[in-house]
């Protein structure tokens, strides 16, 4: 279904790939911890996963591309939806989270599901290989969004489509801010960045996700709000381990893990009124955004 470049290795990532430092970011600390974590991640995303692959509206025997697939949950849900006459390849440059996806692809569907380690930005997809692309927060971390989102147009079926879901902004996504600012007392001061640049939140902007489909080369761009509870935690015991782990708090303790004990206790109080009979939840607010890659006739 894909092949590499002959510039490339056989990891489809060449040693000056554009986005090397989300590479070594998520085959490090960050990668490693998703994999770990990866069955309670999966309880916390999938709710969300699945409104934008409702959304993608898969057929029987449809041949689909999941961008930025990590521990491979949603490509074994795409492989279900598609059935035993589709296929679907899951892509991520994360070397410790594609292992569990390999391991995980059962008995008997091997032939329908594969998965590559590469820059889905450069990666040299065959034509028109896909009818969906689909992404569960994994469209992101691109150093040139737009370059990537081209890429990822010329492995598309004419006409095919593309749906994925990401996080509008940190004060909307009261799961990771709530923690995030309780840590902030007893942390460095958190740099202020380009919002724009590869990061959770580089597409909180919709407008911005609308420029960038359009000079990919996608048509019928549908950009819509879904807001619902996470569950962070089954009870306040896992809540507060997974707020000190991942997120935008999780890699700032990466970096000052003798604070992890101080910040472990203001976070377990910051999180303390969001505990009900169910877990403890916090609400999280996303995109759900669609699209059709543009026929050479027609705008975008």
């Amino acid at each position: 279904m894909v092949k590499a470049s002959t510039t490339e290795s056989k990891t489809g990532m060449s040693s000056d790939a554009p986005n090397q430092a989300q590479i070594d970011y998520w085959n490090a600390g960050a990668g490693e911890t998703w994999a770990a974590l990866n069955d309670r991640l999966d309880r916390q995303l999938a709710p969300l996963g699945d409104a934008a692959m409702e959304a993608l509206a898969l057929q029987p025997g449809d041949r689909v591309l999941d961008v930025g697939c990590g521990c491979g949950h949603s490509s074994l849900a795409l492989a279900r939806a598609v059935g035993g006459t589709g296929q679907v390849t899951g892509i991520d440059v994360s070397r410790p989270m594609l292992d569990v996806a390999r391991r995980r692809v059962p008995e008997g569907m091997e032939s329908q599901l594969e998965f590559l380690e590469a820059d889905a930005q450069s990666y040299s997809f065959e034509t028109e290989a896909f009818d969906a692309v689909y992404s569960r927060f994994g469209v992101m971390f691109f150093a040139d969004p737009a370059a990537a989102f081209r890429n990822l147009t010329s492995g598309l079926a004419l006409r095919g489509r593309l749906s994925f879901v990401c996080w509008r902004s940190l004060a909307e996504n009261a799961w990771m801010a709530v923690p995030r600012n309780a840590g902030l007392q007893h942390l460095p001061p958190a740099a202020s960045g380009d919002p724009s640049a590869p990061g959770p939140f580089a597409f909180a902007d919709a407008r911005r996700i609308e420029a960038i489909l359009v000079q990919g080369g996608y048509t019928n761009i549908s950009i819509s709000p879904f807001d619902t509870d996470i569950v962070l935690g089954r009870d306040l015991d896992e809540a507060v381990g997974m707020a000190l782990k991942v997120g935008p708090l999780g890699a700032m303790l990466r970096e000052t893990p003798q604070q992890l004990g101080t910040v472990s206790r203001v976070v377990r109080e910051a999180l303390t009124p969001y505990v009900r009979r169910d877990g403890v939840l916090l609400p999280a607010a996303t995109w759900i955004v669609t699209a059709n890659r543009a026929s050479p006739w027609e705008p975008g």
